[in-house]
């Protein structure tokens, strides 16, 4: 099968497909052949998504088991089963240790972590064999990167819970992985609270951290997630998939 239609016949499910990553890697997993289901918490951004990727999209909340409960329903009602399945709905938010309240906490776990890991749970029963899953994690879970204490929290139980079910899963011939971005162009960025100007200044920042010299983007994550989700990965499971541009090797600035 060629990489065109890779995908034919496949089922795909994309949570927060509505825009940066997650519907970067829609587009793409429709593009090779796959019908894809895109999922959001906000309705008109999911309609406008679905209808200019061509696919169905569903507004459903990770951070809400209901919402997982009901997206699994109307998955079901759609298709009898599902092979790929990309958790990649997730909030970030510019955190110092001192001043996160309860409420930010709560709401970065419930949908980074608590929402992710029985979104796999709930779909176990339309995941058969062959089936990949990848959750979409952070480097931040590793770099120690002041004001991230929640968000990368969030990420490393995240890439844990990864490695136990890839080890669960693997006599179903479930295959599970953890996409590990770096630095990258997606509207997450403007939903930190942070003002233009410290914007700005955190990506000047990073680019300068970032030997390749520059952000990732949504496309060349959604190339990673789309390899990991084919057969021509069918060996590998578990695996933790750095895309960072050489940020997690390179700790000392450059010039």
């Amino acid at each position: 099968m060629s990489k065109d239609n890779r995908f034919a016949g496949k089922v795909a499910l994309v949570t927060g497909g509505n825009s940066g990553i997650g519907k970067a890697t829609a587009r793409r997993l429709a593009a090779e052949g796959a019908e894809v289901i895109i999922t959001g918490r906000d309705a008109e951004r999911v309609k406008e998504a679905s209808a200019e990727l061509g696919i169905v999209g569903l507004v459903a909340d990770q951070g809400s088991i209901e919402a997982i409960d009901r997206l699994v329903q109307d998955v079901s009602r759609l298709h009898e089963r599902v092979d790929i399945l990309f958790v990649n709905a997730g909030v970030f938010y510019a955190t110092p240790i001192p001043d996160f309240d309860e409420a930010t906490f709560d709401e970065i776990m419930n949908i980074n972590f608590k929402g992710a890991i029985f979104t796999l749970q709930r779909f176990l029963p339309l995941l058969g064999a062959g089936a990949s899953v990848i959750n979409l994690s952070s480097i931040n879970a590793y770099a120690g990167m002041a004001n991230t204490a929640v968000y990368a929290a969030s990420k490393a139980a995240l890439n844990s819970y990864t490695r136990v079910a890839a080890t669960e899963l693997a006599p179903r011939k479930i295959r599970v992985f953890a996409g590990i971005p770096g630095p990258v162009e997606t509207p997450i960025f403007g939903k930190t609270g942070m003002t233009d100007e410290q914007l700005e200044g955190f990506g000047q920042a990073m680019r300068h951290r970032v030997p390749l010299k520059s952000f990732g983007t949504p496309e060349a994550i959604a190339s990673v997630v789309a390899y990991l989700a084919s057969d021509e990965a069918q060996f590998v499971t578990g695996a933790e998939w750095t895309i960072d541009g050489g940020v997690s090797i390179n700790p000392i600035l450059l010039d």
